[in-house]
């Protein structure tokens, strides 16, 4: 009991750190390394929290859970200056790495396999090679060199995933190159040249070939990049170069991605890795990458803010243990590949603290963003970006990809019209009904028996200015086209709706948290508004819907908030050809601007103008400086 005591402790004060200095961060990784030590394994070389499962083994996810620990000590080691708080947990992530890689010991890895998890893994151990080779090798005898490189050599004869997977045979190969094992160069070619065709332009890439461009472009192939490019740059000068340019090109987009609170866009799959977010700016800063309007004292902000932010959010356990969830511990909306040690991937944004003492990253004071334009049009990910500047507030409008995967939530995660750092996104929790479905900022389609389609893929997608276009098909033969006026704290959605079948359509604006008390709610003619201390929400109903509501879903369905409330628009369709037009607001907090008075219909039909949306009869026209468009039934 004195233990978790005094664990408890550790993790209230990780929420109280100001986060300021290179040694608030120093303390903060420690706070989250103290509760790990009771469930190291004897040999040292294992994790095992086990509270709950994943899609590979335990001895899998104990081995995961141990390695991802070296993501933050290999900096931590590399940057520590006074080496004597960092050596004790060095010393036992050592012992775990020669127990792990000893085909003699109960903790050895094993053999791995093609596509194996443990293929991952080995990537934080070349970080390692790379970083403090007089830490992780010339201390080993050598048998444990010899033991340590069979183990990671398997990665140069295994198949990975034909995406960012493949950098992790390079990583470790890295590690090989800088200790002076023989580097398996062949490989390494073939995989940054396979990488160079996932490459989008503007420095986005697709993570695969028809992959979605989400927090893997930032927290896994341009942090690999640009590693890469800090290791590299005398013998490969030509591709360090390159990756240092398209990082820097992209941060221009990225940065619209962040609140100035420090809270980013929760969007895509693996939101459990959580502040792994700012991890593309730790190595922009590690590896000095210079990006006009960005200075050192905005970027140290962008990562401070972010650990700021994070902490205050409920993401440990009473032990202090990091959970799988987002912004509070959430099954839910896990990734089949989500096991326990999972979420200290987290750990790859302490990549600062390899920077030394005086480097001006720690020297310089953090700034606050620079200015950001209200409207950010990003082809690449497929999204348009909105800010309000009085908020705070960022949303991302999405028109759609072209194709779609099989991992957990997918239409939830990548398909919805609208992500918000505010109300961030919902998940479905089962398959019955709007309650289970919770579907925020989505149109849900049922063939009149209560069980929903959505959006999962699309024929047809396009941005022109702020106005994002979709054609897709529920049903073969049901045809919806989409169009996303973006904006804030009001946007509008226009679908035309072509069906051989009856169909049932609900169509739900952004997800509101409640808190202890229920909501401040009304519904006046086709229009829905929601308050709560968290901010306020609505959805009024231009043309086509015949009723609004408040929706209660099932608990633990949005990223942020266990409880929430959906203002949604519903309606019937008959088969024929139907057109279905809302807006839909947003805005966070309990400002003037978000009580409820700002949700009538006539702030709505103020908004629709602002918009350039306008309704006449049988049609719906949208007026903007680049084009008109008329959406006629």
């Amino acid at each position: 009991m004195k233990e978790h005591r005094e664990w408890s402790i550790a993790a209230d004060q990780l929420r109280k750190s100001p986060m300021r200095t290179k040694r608030d961060v120093q303390e903060a990784l420690r706070h989250l390394l103290m509760p790990l030590e009771e469930h190291l394994s004897e040999g040292g070389g294992r994790l095992a929290l086990r509270y709950s499962g994943a899609g590979h083994p335990h001895p899998v996810a104990d081995m995961e859970g141990f390695s991802r620990l070296l993501w933050g000590m290999a900096p931590y080691v590399a940057g520590d200056s006074e080496e004597g708080e960092s050596e004790a947990w060095w010393s036992r992530c050592l012992r775990g790495i020669l127990a792990g890689t000893d085909p003699d010991s109960e903790d050895y890895w094993g053999e791995v396999n093609d596509y194996d998890q443990r293929l991952v893994e080995m990537a934080a151990i070349g970080l390692g090679l790379c970083l403090i080779p007089e830490k992780l090798w010339e201390p080993l005898e050598e048998k444990e060199k010899a033991n340590l490189y069979a183990w990671l050599s398997q990665v140069n004869d295994h198949s990975c995933c034909d995406c960012n997977w493949l950098f992790f045979p390079i990583m470790v190969n890295l590690g090989f190159r800088r200790v002076g094992l023989p580097v398996n160069q062949e490989l390494m070619e073939a995989n940054l040249d396979r990488m160079e065709s996932f490459y989008l332009g503007r420095g986005w890439y697709s993570d695969g070939e028809g992959g979605h461009s989400d927090y893997y472009i930032p927290f896994a192939i341009h942090y690999y990049g640009l590693l890469y490019a800090t290791f590299m740059g005398e013998e490969d000068p030509q591709r360090a170069t390159l990756f240092k340019e398209r990082a820097a090109a992209f941060a221009a987009d990225f940065l619209q991605w962040f609140s100035p609170d420090g809270s980013a866009v929760p969007y895509g799959r693996s939101l459990t890795y959580r502040f792994a977010q700012a991890a593309f700016w730790s190595a922009l800063a590690y590896a000095e990458v210079e990006v006009p309007g960005l200075t050192t004292g905005m970027l140290k902000g962008l990562v401070l803010r972010h650990l700021r932010w994070w902490w205050k959010q409920p993401i440990l356990d009473a032990a202090g243990v990091l959970t799988v969830g987002y912004g509070y511990p959430n099954l839910v909306m896990a990734e089949n590949y989500n096991a326990p040690g999972s979420p200290y991937w987290a750990f790859k944004t302490f990549l600062v603290l390899a920077l030394p003492d005086d480097h001006p990253f720690w020297k310089v004071d953090e700034e606050p963003l620079p200015t950001l334009p209200k409207l950010s049009i990003q082809p690449e990910p497929h999204l348009v970006l909105c800010r309000d500047e009085e908020t705070g507030h960022v949303a991302a409008f999405n028109s759609g990809h072209r194709s779609s995967n099989e991992h957990t939530h997918t239409s939830a995660k990548y398909e919805k019209f609208a992500y918000s750092t505010a109300f961030g996104f919902s998940v479905p929790r089962a398959e019955w009904g709007l309650w289970q479905g919770a579907f925020d900022s989505m149109l849900a389609l049922s063939e009149e028996d209560n069980l929903f389609r959505v959006r999962r893929r699309n024929e047809e997608t396009r941005i022109k200015g702020d106005v994002l276009y979709a054609r897709w098909q529920p049903w073969r033969d049901v045809e919806v086209e989409t169009w996303v006026i973006a904006g804030l704290p009001w946007h509008a959605r226009v679908h035309l709706i072509k069906t051989r079948r009856g169909l049932d359509a609900a169509e739900g604006g952004f997800a509101l948290g409640l808190g202890s008390t229920g909501p401040g709610s009304g519904v006046e003619n086709c229009g829905v508004w929601a308050r709560t201390e968290h901010g306020a929400v609505g959805a009024y109903g231009l043309v086509g819907f015949s009723q609004a509501e408040v929706l209660y879903p099932q608990a633990n369905t949005n990223v942020l908030h266990p409880r929430t409330v959906i203002p949604t628009l519903r309606t019937a369709l008959p088969p024929g050809t139907h057109l279905l037009a809302g807006l839909f607001y947003g805005r966070p907090g309990s400002t003037p601007d978000a009580h409820p008075d700002a949700l009538t219909a006539d702030a709505a039909r103020e908004a629709a103008m602002r918009l350039g949306v306008s309704v006449h009869e049988g049609e719906v026209k949208i007026v903007k400086p680049h084009g008109t468009t008329i959406i006629r039934l």
